[in-house]
Parts: structure tokens; C-alpha cells; sequence
């Protein structure tokens, strides 16, 4: 018994700080690597072993009378066919051990299809993006609910003026994001860089060539150490940040492969190896012979909705070295 205590001292409740409250000791991070309080999501590297994927099931809104333009759309896809592509897709992750969560909404806006522009993953939670066309807005609501609902921590959805597009971000180590500066703003970057700074991890800038959509469209990193660039992107900053960190340039000739059919827009599996969009076999077979492993699968109904598998595909989780132990 404490000096000045008696028996008729009354003991105070755990709810006013009394002996029974339990201070948390544990961070958010070691929360959600462990899954029980949050689902174990996120990553910080482009290469590691892909686990989990959200993607966009083709909506209604897809068939319209509007031309396809006005929807951002280069033409407007058959339905039917786009659905059982996206079945394909799905069936091919799942056969390759990767876990694919649909976001259904046949009310949203046609692109919500194009899932990676939505979102950008770290260790600690998602950040939810503000696209910079209107016509896209309200996509970034039903991806939050959604990523919600499967138990992902949102760390901060870019508001104000800002926007950002997921497809701008790009893990260059396990502690420097790439962000691309053109459909994300100024002001959506500073954002994103604020968030990335409380978990530990810092930012850099630059400026996503003209005519080329995003930042993943200009770079993709396939393996540690080595990536892919948009002949449009030799010789800008991207190129020198890339090689100021120690990162092999396979540069990208353009092409019809890579304009049309978006030769350079895959997924990473495990590093080397990836999954590509067909019909680009000039750009496939340099790739094996620069050593890597590429599959190619038919998305013809989405090349012509303006996009490849990389922005289809929204990356929730990959595997990270906290996860083996």
C-alpha cells in the first residue's frame, strides 16, 4: 500500500487510467505484418513475390452511346469479351499462387477498371488517390470502401487540390518512392511524400515524359536492380535517378509493341519474371534474352480502353522480409 493510501481508497477504473488500462507497446507496422488487427497488406518493393492483387470488374457503364472519348476511352470495348478476359487474368494469378480481390460496382465509372491508377500501397496501409480527370471522380470512394472492407489501414486518401494516381508511384528501394509529376500534381505529391515520411521513407520527384500516361508507363522495374525504360524517358531525370541508384536501364525502342500494345505494362511475379500484355513478340523475345521470364495473356478490350496489365492491376500485397520470419 502506497503512503497515504488505505483500505477505503477506491481503486480507479482501467477507463481513467487506473492498473487496468494496458498502454500499446507494439507499432501499426507490426500489426499489420502480423494480420490479426489489420489484414496483413502493402509492400515496398516492385519486385518482391506478388501475394494479393484488387482489380476492377468490367462495369455496365462500360457500354454507352456517349462517343468513347468522352470517357476516356480510346474506343469502346465489347462487354462480353472485355468480362472473360478479366476471368483469364484471374485465372492466371490464381494458378501462380496470387490472390485476386474484385471491386463490383456496375454503376462506376468506366475507368475503374484500370485499378492501379487507385491506390498506392505501403507497409503500413494504403493510400487512396485522387485522379486528375473528372470524369473519373468517385472512383477513389468505392476503392477505399473496398479496401476498407477486405481490412487494409487507410493511411490518407489526397484531398484538397491535390491529385494523385497510384500509376505515379513507384518503389525504388524499401525506402524511396519514384513519383511522377504530370496527372499527379504538386500538391498531391506533397501529400503522398507526407504520409511516406511518417513511416520512414522519403520521395523523389519527377517529370513524367509528354504522351506517356504515367510514371509506370515510362519506367517499370522487373528485378532488383534492373528496369525497363520508355525510349521517350532515355535521357530525362528519370534515367538519372534510376542509375544514381545503382539500377540497370534495359531501354524500350518505340514501337508499335510498345505504343499499342503496351509492351512495357506487365506485372511483376517475382523478380524476372512477369506477365504481359500479347502481341508484342519482338519486345517478349528481347526480354528472355535479357534473361527474364515473360507470359503474355490476350486484354485486347482493355488496349482499347487507353491501358496494358500494369494498369489494370492493383497491387495490395507482396511478400517482405518481415513475412518469412
Amino acid at each position: 500500500m502506497r503512503p497515504g493510501d488505505d483500505a477505503t481508497t477506491p481503486r480507479l477504473p482501467a477507463t481513467l487510467g487506473g492498473p487496468g488500462f494496458r498502454t500499446r507497446t507494439r507499432s501499426h507496422r507490426a500489426d499489420v505484418e502480423e494480420g490479426r488487427i489489420w489484414r496483413s497488406c502493402g509492400y515496398a518493393s516492385e519486385t518482391a513475390p506478388l501475394l494479393e492483387v484488387v482489380m476492377g470488374w468490367p462495369p455496365d457503364t462500360l457500354v454507352s452511346r456517349r462517343p468513347a472519348d468522352e470517357d476516356l476511352l480510346l474506343e469502346r470495348p465489347d462487354l462480353r469479351r472485355m468480362r472473360a478476359q478479366a476471368l483469364l487474368i484471374e485465372g492466371y494469378f490464381r494458378a501462380h499462387g496470387v490472390s485476386v480481390h474484385w471491386v463490383c460496382d456496375a454503376e462506376a465509372p468506366p475507368n475503374i477498371v484500370f485499378m492501379r491508377d487507385l491506390f498506392f500501397m505501403t507497409p503500413e496501409g494504403a493510400i487512396i488517390a485522387r485522379p486528375a480527370a473528372h470524369q473519373r471522380a468517385g472512383e477513389a470512394r468505392i476503392v477505399a470502401a473496398r479496401l476498407a472492407e477486405l481490412g487494409a489501414p487507410i493511411l490518407a486518401t489526397v484531398h484538397g487540390r491535390g491529385c494523385f494516381e497510384g500509376a505515379d508511384a513507384l518503389w525504388l528501394d524499401d525506402r524511396t518512392v519514384l513519383i511522377g509529376l504530370g496527372r499527379t500534381n504538386e500538391e498531391g505529391a506533397a501529400q503522398v511524400e507526407h504520409v511516406l515520411s511518417t513511416i520512414g521513407a522519403t520521395a523523389i520527384r519527377v517529370a513524367v515524359p509528354p504522351r506517356i500516361q504515367h510514371l509506370l508507363g515510362a519506367v517499370t522495374l522487373v528485378e532488383p536492380g534492373c528496369a525497363i525504360l520508355h525510349a521517350r524517358a532515355e535521357g530525362t531525370e528519370i534515367e538519372t535517378v534510376l542509375r544514381a541508384h545503382g539500377i540497370y536501364v534495359a531501354i524500350l525502342e518505340e514501337d508499335d509493341e510498345l505504343t499499342l500494345s503496351r509492351a512495357m505494362n506487365l506485372v511483376v511475379l517475382d523478380g524476372g519474371k512477369f506477365v504481359m500484355p500479347a502481341g508484342a513478340p519482338r519486345a517478349a523475345d528481347r526480354y528472355r534474352r535479357t534473361g527474364w521470364s515473360p507470359d503474355a495473356l490476350e486484354i485486347g478490350e482493355y488496349l482499347k480502353c487507353g491501358g496494358g496489365l500494369g494498369c489494370l492491376v492493383g497491387i495490395f500485397r507482396r511478400r517482405t522480409p518481415a513475412a518469412e520470419d
